[in-house]
């Protein structure tokens, strides 16, 4: 079925207690439960979102993820089945009073089945036909240097599951910049219930060195001149993170703190062929101390009125 926010179809707010999502939910599940609908096709697809979105915001586990990674995230990561699986609706709706004779979706008897969108199938008040469960998925932050994320790389890392440990060796691609992920399917957690493992996300996590310090795709390298150099103007040559040197022309007037851009020259992206850009931030250095001919020379342009 189509997903909306779970906190938004129940007309909670996110950071709604039990009791409030309890309180919400049966308030929705009276008003659009078959029992009460009658037949009415839009309530009974309404009963189907609400009673989704009550099986994972009353679990602590499934809220959790769910508030982690967002709607989208949560549905990459979770079936129907699992949504549902450890539910048992037959608790909650003889709680909220629908009779213990009627059946779940279908009315008074003849035993038929109501399937919420594909997922496992409920009779007799919800009771389940429990499917396998996914296991965890698993985060794994990955220290990467900024040549690394220019050039790309392979990385082995050792995962320890209880007492089993495992070396996978991971593919890291160009651009992959603090924050980013990679997904490697069934290298999670195992399943505990006989299901299929969960994935493994390697995040890189991009340390500045001594060059450079990042930006998302862009790179920006502190360059030191003299005042000599901010007023005259001079050349300079500039190193790129991908290893070349670059001959930039510093203009006559510069000032402290002036950034200039060479465009491409930065880190590039994970798909396609476009890259960011290099800033060269320009401190101009005072000196501390001065010789006596500088002074004089100073005073001289103090006089001219610079």
């Amino acid at each position: 079925m189509a997903k909306s926010g779970y906190y938004k179809l129940l007309g909670v707010e996110k950071k709604a207690s039990d009791q409030e999502i309890k309180k919400a939910y049966r308030k929705l599940a009276m008003k659009y439960h078959p029992d009460h609908s009658k037949g009415d096709k839009a309530a009974e697809e309404k009963f189907k979102k609400i009673s989704e979105a009550y099986a994972v915001l009353s679990d602590k586990e499934k809220r959790k993820q769910y508030d982690m990674y967002g709607s989208a995230g949560f549905q990459q990561r979770y079936t129907q089945e699992d949504i549902f699986s450890g539910f048992d609706f037959s608790d909650i709706f003889s709680e909220f009073g629908f009779g213990g004779g009627t059946n779940f979706f279908s009315g008074k008897g003849g035993g038929k089945r109501f399937s919420f969108g594909g997922g496992p199938r409920f009779e007799q008040f919800g009771r389940q036909q429990h499917a396998p469960v996914k296991g965890s998925d698993l985060i794994y932050d990955m220290p990467l240097t900024i040549q690394e994320v220019v050039n790309g790389t392979s990385k082995t890392i050792n995962l320890k599951h209880g007492k089993d440990s495992k070396t996978i060796t991971v593919k890291i691609p160009k651009g992959m910049i603090t924050g980013k992920k990679l997904r490697l399917a069934g290298k999670g957690e195992s399943s505990p219930y006989g299901g299929p493992p969960g994935d493994l996300y390697i995040r890189s996590m991009v340390a500045n060195d001594s060059n450079f310090r990042l930006d998302g795709h862009d790179a920006v390298f502190d360059k030191t001149i003299k005042i000599s150099e901010s007023i005259f103007g001079t050349s300079i040559l500039i190193p790129t993170p991908d290893g070349k040197e670059l001959n930039m022309k510093i203009p006559p007037g510069t000032k402290h703190k002036t950034k200039m851009r060479l465009p491409g020259h930065g880190v590039p992206y994970m798909r396609g062929n476009k890259k960011g850009d290099l800033f060269i931030l320009i401190d101009v250095t005072i000196p501390e101390k001065l010789t006596e001919e500088q002074k004089e020379l100073i005073k001289q342009l103090a006089e001219t009125g610079l």
